[in-house]
């Protein structure tokens, strides 16, 4: 009689365990699809900032091609088209700010011309780093228009480094790496235009972007 009663408590507590673990995997599942939603939606908010509807009349997040960056990271490169012509692209760049990497999404159209450039991520200060968000200040919307000539190279800095670009009041870092970021992204495009406006391309080496 001891050994049924331990062997039916066994059994229910197996079956409590059982029934936890399964709860737990597919809340874990639930929140790992929600993460991954929420990333998608930011992602395609971050690309209708940069490629303006009126440059394409293809959805950008199907014509996309992968290459590697000047770090040798893999990022995404998504095209707008219009008539069959590649008006645009954006893609991923990266920059170092006071508290590490940030992200941020970059458009450049046919000429080589900012369309915009927003955050992804980062882990700045609140109420100051955080001021190269669009909804914190409208100063990362200054990049819109310029280029790798616009301004002059010297001048892609900020303006505590001798460049044309506002740091935050209390914090240089993090404008410094974003404006390096921009600049860079834009060397991306000058380095590997003729793939990235190449209608067909795929998936190929990335030349080094100087």
């Amino acid at each position: 009689m001891k050994k049924q009663r331990t062997l039916g408590h066994g059994l229910i507590l197996g079956a409590f365990c059982l029934g936890f673990g399964i709860v737990l995997a597919i809340s874990d599942s639930i929140t790992v699809d929600d993460i991954a939603a929420r990333a998608l939606e930011d992602r395609l908010n971050s690309l209708s900032q940069v490629i303006p509807d009126n440059i394409h009349d293809n959805n950008p997040v199907s014509d996309a091609f992968t290459m590697k960056n000047e770090r040798n990271k893999e990022i995404t490169v998504y095209r707008a088209t219009k008539e069959g012509k590649v008006t645009g692209v954006a893609y991923e760049i990266f920059g170092t700010g006071y508290a590490g990497e940030m992200k941020l999404m970059l458009g450049v159209d046919a000429q080589g011309n900012v369309l915009g450039v927003r955050v992804l991520a980062h882990k700045e200060t609140a109420g100051l780093g955080d001021k190269m968000e669009v909804k914190k200040s409208d100063w990362i919307l200054r990049f819109t228009g310029l280029s790798l000539g616009n301004p002059q190279p010297d001048k892609w800095k900020v303006k505590k480094d001798g460049g044309q670009f506002d740091q935050f009041a209390g914090a240089t870092i993090t404008p410094r790496g974003v404006v390096d970021a921009v600049r860079k992204g834009l060397q991306l495009f000058a380095a590997n235009k003729m793939q990235m406006m190449d209608i067909n391309a795929s998936k190929t080496p990335m030349k080094e972007a100087h």
